[in-house]
Parts: C-alpha cells; structure tokens; sequence
C-alpha cells in the first residue's frame, strides 16, 4: 500500500516535478523504464532535491542524469510505493492515459464528424478536391474545436452545399432556410467561412478579401448578399425577350438610354447577352457622353465606376460565358492603374486605348490641361512599360481626357 506521506516527502516536491513528469510520459508512450532521465541546466535545487531523493550527490556538471532504476529501488525499500516506480507516478498524478488509443478515439469522432460532408460531395464531384484540402489545411477543425462542435456545423455546411448553386436567393433567408439562423452566414461566422471556400471552388474564383469580394463570392454561386445596393451602369446592351431584365435592357437601347440593374437582376433574371464584345469604362462620364452623343449606335458599354462591385463582375463574367469579349479603358493615374489590375487579373479582358504608347500619345496632346500624377507608383499588370511613363511624364490624363477618343471607338 502506498505510503502518501513519504511517498509526497520523496517524491512530490517542486524540484522533482520534471522528473515525475518525465516518467509520466515514458508510462503513457509505453517507454521502459529502465534507463536514465537528463535535465539539462539544472538548478541547485533540483540538484539537491535528487541528493536527497538518492542519498548520494549528482555528477559534478550542469545536466543531471537520474536513473530511474535508481529511483524505483528507493521507492521499494522505503516503504512509500511496494509498487515501485510506475506505482507511485499512478499515486501522484492520477491514473494514465492510453494516448495512441485517445487519439485514434478522437479521430474517429473527427471522421463521424466528416461523414455528413463527405456524402454531400459526394453528390458534386467537383467539390472533391476542395474537401480534400479542407481535411489536409485542417481549417474546420480549427474553426469547430472539437468533434462535438465540429458535427453541427458541419451537417450545416452540407446542406448549405446540396443547395448551391442557388437561384438568387437572399443571404439571410437562404441561411434560416437551411440552417434555421439567418445570421449563420454572416461575416465572421466559421460555417460563412467554410461556405465561401465552397463557393470559390465551384466558381473558380481567385483568393480576395473586403465585402465586395464577398459579395461577389454568394453572387458566383446564386445568393445575393445587399441584392438592391450594389449595381451596374450599362449602356447599348442588346437585352433578350426571355426576361424582364432582358426586356427592359432592349428598349432602353433602343431609346439610347443608360440602364443600371442591380445585383438582384443581374443574378436572378435570365440576361442572355449576344455580342462579340463589350466596351468597359471606368467613370459614368463615358456612359453619359456616350448616351448623349451616339444614344442607340453605342456599342454595347458596361461601367465599373470605380472599383467594380459584384454586379459589375457578375455581369461581365456572364457575358464572356455568352461569347463576349471584353475591352478595358480607365483613368490614367495610379488609382485607375489598381482598378484596371482588378479587372484584367480577374477577367479575360485586353485593354481600350490604355496602354504606354496610348497614354504618352495622349499626354503631349492634353499636357496644358491635366495635372500632377502623384501617390505611390503601380505597376500596370497588362503592360509593364506603363508605369515607368506615367512616372516619367508625371501627368494625369482621367477619362474625361480622351471621351472624344473613346466615343469614335463606340459608334463603329
């Protein structure tokens, strides 16, 4: 029977709380104990609790080797542990933890986890890679905690994916439907994480950040997130007669007139677009120009205003889908360079009078007229040499510059 009182005495003090632990270790790994343990850098206190423990001196040096051999004969003949050594550790620290078997426990409660997932891929074949580097990057793992959690959320996300692609079904709706909480998809929330790398994969998407990348992201895949806020400024396009959309986008060509259709329209109407190409701008002043100048003989003509929003990338991927090729012009200064590295690294488009020998033509033309270029330099992703004569020139040339320029190239 143990004795607690010596055996705490010998062995339980602070200073030998490395060795316990040690051996502790060696006993769940299913290590011998016949062997010696080292403590390098050893303080005098541990020194001379192992004297004590011993009744003889260490080794002179900084490491202390035990032997645990050593150890376990103290303990015996003593009287505080007849079981030795593995008795005592089981005394002081509790019983052990079988660890290969905990662990091959805690992965079948990963796998049972999984199985909700793995049966809903296996119904879109093409999400099977996205799930295996779901499994390899072990992000849900890291976003769930446990196996417990990580059930739940994962029948969730299986769900959610049996239904994707959605047909332009509002973010929070879509959410309570499937998951009975319309904040489920929310920023932040780990199944919203784990919905958007699904998204991507079936899109095809490249990696962002921001909420208008996440916009885009639920559009790709038929769920509208602010359906109404975010829009696109259109001007010429040819519109069908299978939607109202599509109707509408017809007679407002035929009127010569601008027509801005949201997120909501253009995810959810049937916009069937055939032409060879589209013009895009990045400033509305092009479309109203156009509009005023050419009204129903504009080539087909999309705006991004700026930074394009998800309607804007929603629209113009469905039209590359039906055909289109895309022509990019935008401003001549280092935030019209960043706009147009969006568009032509995540769109097959090739570039509308907007390159090096285009902006130094234009700048001896208008130099009287347009001011300092200024902010930190861009290299332009569809022509490297652009940058290097934006800086050497050192003026601005904004697409109110060159509208006569691009309007000639709108009416053929």
């Amino acid at each position: 029977m143990i004795d607690r009182a010596r055996l705490t005495r010998l062995l339980g003090g602070e200073d030998l709380a490395w060795l316990v632990a040690r051996v502790r270790k060696r006993m769940e790994r299913g290590q011998s104990l016949d062997t010696a343990v080292t403590l390098s850098d050893a303080t005098s206190f541990q020194r001379a609790a192992v004297q004590r423990l011993l009744g003889r001196p260490p080794v002179p040096g900084r490491a202390l080797t035990v032997s645990l051999p050593a150890v376990d004969r103290v303990l015996r003949d003593s009287g505080a542990s007849p079981a030795g050594l593995e008795g005592a550790i089981i005394a002081l620290t509790g019983e052990l933890v079988d660890r290969q078997s905990a662990a091959a426990e805690l992965e079948q409660s990963w796998r049972v986890a999984f199985d909700p997932l793995r049966e809903a891929v296996g119904q879109a074949p093409e999400l099977a890679e996205w799930l295996a580097g779901l499994g390899s990057s072990g992000l849900a793992r890291r976003l769930a905690g446990t196996p417990s959690t990580a059930g739940p959320l994962l029948a969730d996300l299986a769900a959610v994916i049996r239904e994707l692609p959605a047909g332009g079904e509002p973010l929070g709706r879509f959410a309570a439907r499937l998951t009975g909480r319309a904040h489920a998809l929310d920023d932040g929330e780990p199944l919203a994480t784990l919905v958007l790398s699904a998204a991507r994969a079936l899109s095809g998407l490249g990696p962002g950040s921001g909420a208008e990348w996440r916009r885009e992201v639920w559009a790709s895949v038929g769920i509208l997130r602010d359906e109404l806020s975010a829009s696109v400024l259109t001007l010429g396009l040819p519109g069908n007669p299978e939607s109202a959309t599509g109707r509408a986008l017809g007679a407002l060509r035929d009127g010569g007139q601008p027509a801005v259709l949201t997120l909501r329209q253009v995810v959810r109407d049937e916009i069937r677009v055939k032409t060879p190409y589209v013009f895009v701008c990045e400033n509305p002043v092009v479309v109203s120009s156009a509009a005023d100048g050419l009204g129903p003989d504009c080539a087909p003509l999309v705006c991004t205003n700026g930074q394009p929003s998800a309607a804007v990338m929603h629209l113009l991927r469905r039209l590359v889908a039906d055909g289109a090729r895309l022509i990019y012009h935008g401003d001549f200064d280092w935030g019209g360079i960043r706009i147009g590295n969006v568009v032509f690294d995540r769109l097959p488009a090739r570039p509308w009078r907007f390159g090096a020998e285009d902006y130094q033509a234009t700048a001896q033309a208008v130099s009287q007229r347009i001011h300092a270029l200024s902010g930190p330099p861009v290299t332009a992703s569809w022509d490297p040499a652009l940058a290097q004569v934006m800086k050497t020139v050192g003026r601005v040339i904004e697409e109110e510059h060159v509208v006569d320029q691009l309007l000639s190239d709108l009416a053929q």
